[in-house]
């Protein structure tokens, strides 16, 4: 019997894959899960190769591993996802500790390729299509948790020019409604109260296979199923928010009202060099139809700073409109130049030490912005799902926080337990995180 274990990196979507190869591994009662690195025969990797930093630090995990292999600590290191998908020769060639590597459309071979490994004592490359066959029977690893994010989709069709996603993962590449809504069925009756739907644009779900988008069609079924407390929306692009998503979202409360909107810039300048559809103007009209609809509604975006050329008037037009939207959420990226897309080629470039400079201001306007909205809260009940444990304290979000990237709650109170979802009253706050106490029911 041997023991495997698995290392994650980079976004849920990634995280999702590792569930199915769980799934296929541990069907074989001759493998069983292990935690502990250091205390496991196989390490399987799956690496993020999206920007600078993450490619960096898939190989720093990478060479740890290898490195409990030379020690003799583990018999197997298996390398996959993003990371291999494009750098399938480098990583063999480079780091002969590697036994093995598969790519984003044949994670399902894991399992023959542990045991081919095991049988053939050679080394393997099993990189190939970057599309995945979602026509398979594909189960997840069933483990109890309240939250599991959900893939609908993978890869994309938008082509921004930053962006390395369509030559990693592909054309969009959808997985039908009642696979989704089967998959979502069985997480809920193994404990899941959350389901976070995600895809590299989630708006965009179903067009490939059903020739227009299927989002809120998918939504109108999962909220259908008994049990299902909230449904979170990533990655919702905004020139594919529709006045029926508003709508779908508005009217059922088991969807959160979280809008997690990839703006990217607001210079329209910039928005053309990087291949994004719409106008500043646009993108403030759908921001206001999503207030005027959805009196809380809660608007969470994505920034670049230093894209090539960008100039100081630019960067001066997304501050204005940071401060005039005033997202409640924000998460900021300084542009990485990543090989082979448009972008990389673009003259202009700009220098470390200003995308520096440009993400620093950002986060000191959003920290202001983000500590006036938490102390709003002050007093108030909300809802909150508890996440974690520490010590004496528990941790939980709000339906307007998304796990591991937005504001967290801690909570103080007796009789709770991971997983409950408690009306919290707010006692105090900080930048990021709000404090506060169990409001027990009535007997």
């Amino acid at each position: 019997m041997k023991k495997v274990s698995f290392v994650t990196m980079g976004c849920p979507k990634n995280e999702v894959d590792t569930d199915y190869m769980k799934a296929f591994i541990f069907n074989d009662e001759k493998y069983i899960y292990e935690e502990n690195l250091k205390n496991t025969d196989i390490i399987i990797i799956n690496t993020c190769g999206f920007i600078d930093d993450a490619k960096q630090e898939s190989i720093d995990v990478i060479l740890e591993a290898a490195q409990y292999k030379n020690q003799g600590i583990i018999d197997i290191l298996i390398v996959t996802g993003c990371l291999t998908q494009r750098y399938k020769d480098e990583l063999m060639d480079e780091i002969e500790e590697i036994d093995a590597i598969l790519g984003t459309g044949t994670f399902d071979q894991i399992k023959k390729t542990i045991d081919d490994v095991l049988r053939e004592k050679k080394r393997l490359n099993r990189v190939g299509k970057s599309v995945f066959n979602f026509k398979q029977d594909l189960k997840r690893y069933n483990v109890k948790k309240h939250y599991s994010y959900v893939k609908i989709a993978e890869g994309c069709n938008n082509n921004c020019s930053y962006c390395s996603i369509p030559f990693i993962r592909g054309p969009l590449n959808s997985r039908k409604i009642e696979d989704i809504v089967e998959e979502v069925k069985i997480l809920v009756e193994n404990g899941n109260k959350e389901i976070i739907i995600t895809a590299q644009d989630t708006t965009e779900y179903g067009k490939d296979i059903y020739g227009k988008r299927k989002l809120v069609n998918l939504l109108k079924r999962l909220i259908k199923i008994e049990h299902l407390h909230w449904i979170r929306l990533l990655y919702i692009y905004p020139e594919h928010i529709t006045e029926d998503l508003i709508e779908v979202i508005k009217n059922n409360k088991n969807i959160c009202n979280y809008f997690d909107i990839p703006i990217q810039h607001s210079s329209n300048r910039i928005r053309k060099k990087m291949r994004r559809e719409g106008s500043k103007k646009e993108l403030l009209n759908i921001i206001n139809k999503i207030k005027n609809n959805i009196n809380d509604a809660t608007l969470r975006t994505t920034l670049i700073v230093g894209f090539p050329g960008e100039t100081q008037k630019d960067f001066n037009d997304l501050l204005s409109f940071i401060r005039e939207v005033k997202f409640d959420r924000l998460g900021v990226f300084k542009y990485s130049k990543e090989e082979g897309t448009k972008a990389a080629l673009m003259k202009n470039q700009i220098s470390p030490e200003i995308k520096e400079k440009r993400y620093n201001k950002i986060m000191e306007i959003q920290q202001k912005i983000s500590y006036n909205k938490n102390k709003q809260l002050i007093n108030q009940t909300v809802e909150v799902i508890v996440d974690e444990k520490i010590e004496d304290e528990y941790i939980g979000r709000t339906m307007y926080d998304a796990p591991e990237i937005d504001n967290t709650v801690y909570i103080k109170g007796k009789n709770i337990n991971v997983g409950d979802i408690l009306n919290v009253k707010i006692t105090d706050c900080l930048e990021y995180d709000l404090m506060g106490e169990k409001i027990d029911e009535p007997t």
